[in-house]
């Protein structure tokens, strides 16, 4: 009876230190609703200490935020492995996020690769996202459609939108998966539905191309409407689009110029272009090149080899610039670098004339052939000239 009496004991003291941990959680979450952070600090940390390891995981937090604490990776990432290794399938995958992302820790995807399979492993659906993009891209795995489908789709089915829409790509480019249109629509319903912008402008695509559906510009600008208005950027320029072209819409540059300037302020680059285009050619505002190349400038910088390409066109025409031909030749280069076909070419034209860059018939030849190569017909022509001639 003696024993049976100290076993009894022992489990009822197991059993109140694992309550009054969850008691400190609750207190935690308490006080971390209602902005205080040096309680929920408190609260949380007592909860770590008796066991508790979503306790763990949010006094962690607290450090990665800074909220009620120096802000701090390092410690983060030391009450996140914790919480991990106490089996928190969410703080293995925050931890696999610091990883990835050189977050108190030095930057490894392998390391994240193996923290998200365990996370996944556990049934949490932002894990196998993860996972899945990581054999996407290729990044600490050997890059793999197939893997990638697979942990999409397990995200997915676990109700996790990203997954759902990734594997909606991998469908639509026939990458891993056979390729169906029909698929992608249904991934990209499916995710429209639960209110995710991205899903709902590439549903709009889908529709606006007749992929998988009846062609229906209407449909596409409700899609595009509805992405925007959930802060999509590509959803407020394609919809810009629409109202530029007139498809779906009554044409009208002021709403058009109203979302692509929408597109460009969430730091869209086609956004940012088509807005510039519009000031260009005075289309819903007065014509304005200065304008037009600051718009030029920005979505360059971001990355579009258009805004690059008019920008370059501005500074040999000396519109809204003054013209510069080393500048010109700059941006040509840029946007040829990034596979503009009209940006090879007139950089084949600034090495033919010489202007900005020292004559050479040999540079622009190859260049005029790189423009064909992209699909510039005006570039087999003159390409066609040069060889004539021996370049």
């Amino acid at each position: 009876m003696k024993k049976l009496f100290v076993l009894l004991a022992l489990l009822w003291s197991s059993f109140s230190f694992a309550n009054s941990g969850k008691d400190y959680l609750n207190k935690g979450l308490e006080s971390y609703k209602n902005d205080n952070y040096a309680k929920a600090k408190e609260f949380f940390g007592k909860a770590c200490n008796m066991g508790s390891a979503e306790g763990c995981g949010k006094f962690g937090f607290l450090y990665y935020k800074g909220q009620g604490v120096r802000q701090s990776d390092t410690k983060a990432k030391e009450f996140f492995g914790k919480a991990c290794d106490m089996g928190n399938a969410k703080e293995c995958y925050n931890l696999g996020v610091l990883y990835e992302y050189s977050k108190g820790v030095r930057q490894s995807d392998t390391k994240a690769k193996e923290l998200y399979i365990k996370s996944c492993n556990m049934n949490y659906a932002d894990g196998c996202y993860n996972l899945g993009f990581l054999y996407y891209k290729g990044r600490g795995v050997k890059q793999n459609y197939t893997k990638a489908t697979e942990f999409y789709a397990k995200a997915c089915d676990m109700g996790n939108a990203k997954g759902c829409n990734n594997l909606g790509l991998l469908y639509e480019d026939g990458k891993g998966v056979s390729q169906s249109y029909i698929k992608a629509k249904e991934l990209y319903s499916k995710v429209c539905d639960m209110d995710n912008a991205k899903g709902c402008n590439n549903l709009g695509l889908l529709y606006e191309g007749g992929k998988g559906v009846s062609q229906s510009y209407i449909k596409a600008k409700e899609l595009y409407s509805k992405a925007c208005n959930m802060g999509d950027a590509n959803g407020c320029d394609n919809l810009g689009w629409l109202y530029t072209t007139g498809k779906g819409v009554r044409q009208n540059y002021i709403k058009a110029k109203e979302f692509y300037a929408k597109a460009c302020d969430m730091g869209n680059a086609s956004g940012c272009y088509n807005l510039g285009f519009l000031y260009y050619k005075g289309k819903g505002v007065k014509p304005n090149y200065i304008k037009a190349k600051e718009l030029y400038e920005k979505s360059c910088n971001m990355g579009d080899a258009n805004g690059c390409f008019n920008l370059g066109f501005l500074y040999t025409t000396g519109k809204g610039v003054k013209q510069n031909y080393t500048k010109a030749k700059e941006f040509y280069a840029k946007a040829c670098d990034m596979g503009n076909a009209k940006g090879c070419f007139n950089l084949g034209v600034v090495y033919a004339k010489g202007q900005g860059v020292k004559q050479s018939y040999t540079k622009a030849a190859k260049l005029y052939k790189k423009a064909y190569d992209m699909g510039l017909e005006r570039g087999c022509k003159v390409y066609g000239i040069f060889k004539k001639y021996g370049y």
